[in-house]
């Protein structure tokens, strides 16, 4: 597996390009922006993009991906409970006024447990509601590796205030679905605040200090 990391958006959202370095099949996650770079990075690795990834549908993390599936005629993909949400105009209200375009229309929805599959690669989604209804991580258990989008950042966690959110619920996430896999895996979070751009779950365990409130 290989991982790009393009920082894009007016929020400064982590899009990842994983790909199989052997076929070159690979799936965009959360882009955040028209921002001509991916396109750039994906036709200059040859890169055979298959799914448009989000890991929830606040519109910074997936303002380019109406772009990005009509140059590759590929689909978008969501969790099943945020394009329902979102769909709700008093839901996307707070985005709308702070500029941002409808959503664009998910292609299909995925829920917990779907595996998704490119290349010899494979991810399974962990849904993770509390930043919103629909949060997800994707995981590859055999790489050890775990894409967070808002839910789990390093040394730090998703806001819970904006609609759908529940700060309860996004700690239990973390906990129970999160925490409990091997400490050595490594998080990439779906915005670079922390202190460094990646961290491990072991980690996050001992020094995320919301996580460690006791």
């Amino acid at each position: 597996m290989k991982i790009e990391t393009l920082i894009v958006g007016p929020l400064q959202v982590c899009c990842y390009l994983v790909y199989d370095e052997e076929t070159l099949e690979a799936v965009i996650i959360d882009p955040g922006d028209n921002d001509p770079i991916i396109v750039e990075r994906i036709e200059k690795l040859g890169l055979k993009p298959k799914y448009i990834l989000g890991t929830h549908a606040h519109p910074d993390h997936i303002l380019g991906a109406d772009y990005l599936r009509k140059v590759y005629k590929i689909p978008f993909l969501l969790h099943r409970e945020d394009e329902k949400f979102f769909r709700v105009p008093e839901n996307f209200l707070t985005f709308k006024l702070w500029g941002f375009p409808e959503n664009p229309q998910a292609d299909a929805v995925f829920e917990d447990g779907t595996v998704l599959k490119f290349g010899n690669l494979k991810l399974k989604v962990i849904h993770t509601p509390g930043h919103s209804p629909g949060s997800v991580c994707f995981y590859n258990e055999k790489e050890g590796v775990l894409f967070t989008g808002d839910t789990l950042f390093v040394e730090g966690i998703g806001r819970a205030d904006l609609p759908g959110g529940s700060y309860k619920l996004l700690i239990k996430s973390i906990q129970e679905k999160l925490f409990v896999l091997p400490e050595e895996t490594i998080i990439y979070p779906g915005h670079d605040y922390g202190p460094k751009p990646t961290s491990t779950i072991g980690y996050e365990k001992r020094y995320n200090p919301f996580l460690n409130e006791d």
